[in-house]
């Protein structure tokens, strides 16, 4: 009985497979109720020459974006299944159906898998894509099936392997049989072997497999190697992991510089504690906002054109704060200190009244987008990328100003002697009022910065006041190299803190080691020197 048994369902199996003749009865495998239908789908689908159609019909069914039409059970790929929205043929070899518009939901259902079935397609994909032509593809398609111990793509693998002309190519590969040979061998000697493989990948699957074999496997030599190789792992995780927080703490002493590199200015010229200089940051990150909504098709542009709009809008409100109010209460730093708190709540009530108090949120480019991949243990996000470089441009730009124009002459005299300045002949109101103009512009470049990395509200200004005005003290009052390096000392300090102390306590002790570095060098890191300093 067993005997008929066995016989009895080999041949319904055989009658099953022989039932996929062509690619025409794909569709009536898909929609069938049975998984071992489906299945043999999958398998007819990976041996067909024409990989691309398989892979047309493979990833939708994937990702779930694979559905039929209830009244002729023709196949679609619907991407969001919303009244509206277009629904793209799949199978059609005649062309008979054209693409058409979702009127009722109901009148598609999705063509249903389940989770054996879903790794079945990935590795069918995988292994389809191990021959593509672009190497990036071939790549992506091995690391996904690092650690797979299935024969059939293991011999994928090794025949892969043998014609392979590109070198990380052939690293994952061999990466990739290593694992499972560890996995599968029964000979201590390939095993340490392969353990040696696979200790020198930067491959996350890699720290789970030692662990499995350094905890299960009975042969103690292969343990410790094992063991060894986890511990050379986890060094070079570490070494990597470094390196990530440093680039974290330079984007966040970027935007420290950006923040406090127009305070610098004003305060090392004109000796204005200036409260409104958060506003100010705040007024450029709206403008970014503002150019987003005027072309909302062209984020991109956008963005770029909202750098010169936030340094005029900004620097024009600068210029007008310094005529209206501060050019009144020069010598008297307490009353400027409370005139510029109140501009910077007059600030934030008109934006609220503008805009709303609501947080608005700005939009990222395709290009600042996603993460630059240096390997498997080190990705650096493109957006802080993009503002460690913009940090630099805007330092060197304002430089450049500062050394090598009339303004910039005239900027150095007054800030370095007012009297002996306008003596020979510099009008130190006029230098004044385009110095703030220069810092509060520099401010608004700060804010379109910024909105790249979070909401922009009314109380954004209030975030980075604090330690713009750390920066400034901390760097050297005036000097742009200082609150350069003091941005950058400060976000790196912050960022190594964090992970063993905390956000707010890192911030605390970062603030309780400028109040005692201060205490010994009042005038910070780079003081002004000469005869008038003082």
């Amino acid at each position: 009985m067993l005997m008929m048994f066995l016989s009895l369902f080999s041949s319904l199996s055989l009658a099953q497979t022989a039932s996929i003749q062509s690619l025409s009865d794909i569709r009536s495998a898909l929609l069938s109720k049975k998984n071992s239908v489906k299945q043999e789908a999958i398998e007819w689908l990976e041996q067909s020459p024409n990989t691309e159609q398989s892979k047309a019909i493979l990833s939708p069914w994937l990702e779930g974006d694979l559905y039929y039409r209830k009244a002729d059970d023709a196949l679609f790929v619907i991407s969001s299944l919303k009244k509206g929205k277009t629904a793209q043929p799949l199978l059609d070899d005649s062309n008979s159906i054209a693409s058409v518009v979702i009127e009722n939901p109901r009148d598609f259902s999705k063509v249903r898998t389940n989770n054996s079935l879903r790794s079945d397609i990935r590795d069918v994909i995988a292994r389809i894509d191990i021959n593509a032509k672009p190497v990036t593809v071939r790549l992506q398609a091995v690391n996904s099936l690092l650690g797979t111990t299935n024969p059939k793509t293991i011999e994928k693998i090794a025949q892969q392997l043998q014609v392979e002309s590109d070198s990380e190519v052939r690293q994952s590969l061999e990466l990739a049989l290593a694992m499972n040979q560890v996995q599968t061998s029964t000979n201590a000697a390939e095993k340490l072997d392969a353990i040696e493989v696979i200790a020198s990948s930067k491959q996350q699957e890699v720290y789970g497999i030692l662990s499995q074999v350094m905890n299960n496997d009975s042969d103690s030599t292969v343990a410790e190697a094992a063991k060894l190789g986890l511990n050379q792992y986890k060094q070079t995780q570490s070494f990597y992991g470094g390196l990530e927080t440093v680039f974290f703490g330079l984007s966040l002493g970027s935007v420290l510089v950006l923040a406090g590199i127009g305070l610098a200015i004003t305060f090392g010229v004109m000796g204005v504690i200036n409260m409104a200089h958060g506003e100010l940051i705040m007024i450029g990150a709206y403008t970014t906002y503002v150019m987003q909504q005027i072309m909302p098709n062209n984020i991109g542009l956008a963005l770029v054109l909202s750098v010169p709009a936030a340094f005029a809008v900004s620097g024009l409100v600068g210029i007008a704060i310094e005529r209206t109010v501060i050019r009144r209460l020069y010598g008297r730093p307490l009353e400027t200190l409370l005139a510029t708190f109140g501009i910077s709540l007059i600030l934030q009530q008109a934006v609220r009244s503008i805009f709303s108090p609501l947080n608005r949120s700005v939009s990222t480019p395709d290009w600042m987008a996603g993460a630059l991949q240096i390997n498997p243990m080190l990705s650096l996000t493109y957006n802080r990328l993009y503002i460690i470089i913009f940090c630099f441009m805007v330092f060197l730009a304002l430089v450049a100003i500062l050394k090598k124009t009339p303004l910039g002459l005239q900027v150095r005299a007054v800030s370095q002697n007012r009297a002996m300045a306008r003596s020979m002949g510099v009008r130190s109101e006029r230098v004044d009022a385009m110095t703030f103009g220069l810092g509060s512009g520099i401010a608004g470049v700060a804010g379109v910065a910024l909105s790249q990395l979070t909401n922009v509200g009314p109380n954004m200004g209030q975030n980075y006041i604090i330690d713009s005005f750390m920066v400034v003290v901390f760097g050297g009052v005036g000097n742009l190299w200082g609150t350069l390096v003091a941005g950058l000392t400060l976000g790196l300090f912050n960022k190594i803190l964090e992970p063993w102390a905390g956000a707010v306590l890192a911030k605390i002790l970062v603030l309780v080691f400028i109040i005692l570095f201060i205490q010994k060098r009042p005038k910070g890191l780079f003081p002004q020197r000469g005869r008038a300093a003082e």
